[in-house]
């Protein structure tokens, strides 16, 4: 099964990629692995700001992380052509907008993990941090950032 077809059978709409805000790009190719920047918390197209712990519950954090998971998925697409290009999800880099006493960033950073094995499955399984940070550009509540490996075009 295609990965669109995947997609198509998930419910999932992938969004429009979005440009970058400062100085790189979304997506780097070398020695077969795409280097995906860090992509921050679109839900709905709305970015989803504010710290975990504070303002924002732990069910937001685990939907806002999923959103970058989607962006992730749309920033392949633009580069690849064709999400069926993806090998496999190497590693996730997840960073939480948290306060000191928030502990759950495994659990936030789920939404973005658990998207990556539903789209891929087997190939979807990665190595993975997530961090809490005292604060995100755009006063977002998650980025999370990812290197996959690629097939050939």
């Amino acid at each position: 099964m295609s990965i669109e077809a995947k997609l198509a059978e998930l419910g999932i709409v992938l969004p429009e990629a979005a440009a970058p805000v400062a100085a790189y790009v979304p997506v780097v190719i070398a020695g077969g692995l795409a280097h995906v920047s860090g992509q921050v918390s679109f839900v709905d197209g709305v970015l989803r700001k504010g710290r975990l712990g504070e303002d924002v519950g732990l069910e937001q954090g685990i939907e806002a992380a999923q959103g970058c998971g989607l962006m992730i998925l749309a920033q392949l697409k633009a580069a690849l052509g064709s999400l069926d290009r993806v090998e496999r999800v190497v590693k996730l880099g997840c960073f939480v907008n948290s306060s000191a006493d928030f502990t759950d960033q495994p659990k936030v950073a789920n939404g973005a993990s658990e998207l990556m094995v539903a789209v891929f499955g087997e190939a979807g399984k990665h190595a993975r941090a997530a961090v809490g940070v005292p604060s995100l550009p755009l006063g977002v509540a998650v980025e999370v950032d990812a290197i996959v490996a690629v097939r050939p075009a």
